[in-house]
């Protein structure tokens, strides 16, 4: 007789086959989900690369954009040049010289100088020692201040350094330490050139008495371009008006636009 408790429990055979003659089969490991990150990556890739090309495509109409506003804040600045000019030559009769000389014939000062009285810096103004040089020691903290009216935005970061200059020339309206007024130019101010905007390459502190010749502006090639605007820059004639000379045009014309009595 056996001594086998009917009532213990037996160790599972995992190979015995059950009650109803087939053999129990263990669970399947669950199978990964990877399906779901298969569509998502389907999904984002071609996503992210219709985002780059709408990017390349729009970026540069931004850069457009954002050009043509400095581009008019630039127009305003020479607009505002040009009121103070007649504000000056309504004072004195005359336009400011291109600049100041002392007792030896020595340049001192610039005519951006003399006109800050008309760009509502007269405080900037009242700090300046005219006896001496734009870089004396005395005048050199005045001379690194920043005119915002002298500062092109196309031509970077704020600095004391200006690319709007007068074309210093017998010819013109400008012709040194010698005063001209608007009466002299016979062809008419509305035909004469007065100041121009030069490439920032060529800019100088808004202080030093420099400017450009005309040569430079005569001759482009001899700077590469006119001024800090693709294709061109601002000039400001004589009756105030801004326009904007592409890089390219025709020597006659910038002769004619030079010289205040040449008839044209």
């Amino acid at each position: 007789m056996s001594n086998q408790n009917p009532f213990e429990q037996q160790p599972q055979d995992p190979n015995r086959a059950g009650p109803y003659g087939f053999t129990p089969m263990q669970s399947a490991t669950p199978p990964r989900k990877t399906s779901a990150w298969l569509i998502v990556g389907l999904v984002t890739v071609p996503l992210l690369f219709m985002m780059c090309i709408c990017a390349g495509l729009l970026l540069p109409a931004v850069q457009a954009a954002r050009e043509a506003a400095r581009r008019m804040s630039c127009s305003n600045n020479i607009k505002q040049i040009g009121l103070a000019m007649h504000n000056y030559h309504s004072t004195f009769q005359s336009l400011p010289p291109a600049y100041t000389v002392d007792a030896n014939g020595k340049p001192l000062h610039s005519w951006r100088t003399l006109l800050l009285p008309y760009l509502e810096q007269q405080a900037l103004y009242d700090r300046i020692d005219l006896s001496k040089p734009w870089d004396d020691p005395v005048n050199m903290q005045v001379s690194l201040t920043v005119v915002p009216t002298y500062s092109c935005p196309s031509s970077g970061e704020l600095s004391n350094l200006t690319t709007y200059v007068a074309v210093v020339d017998a010819a013109g309206l400008m012709t040194g330490e010698t005063a001209m007024s608007f009466s002299d130019a016979t062809d008419g101010i509305s035909n004469t050139l007065l100041i121009m905007e030069t490439d920032p390459s060529l800019a100088v502190p808004w202080m030093s008495p420099q400017d450009v010749t005309a040569n430079e502006f005569l001759n482009v090639s001899t700077a590469g371009r006119t001024g800090g605007h693709l294709g061109g820059a601002h000039i400001l004639m004589g009756d105030g008006a801004v326009q904007f000379i592409t890089d390219n045009a025709d020597l006659n014309i910038r002769q004619e636009m030079l010289n205040r009595s040449d008839q044209e």
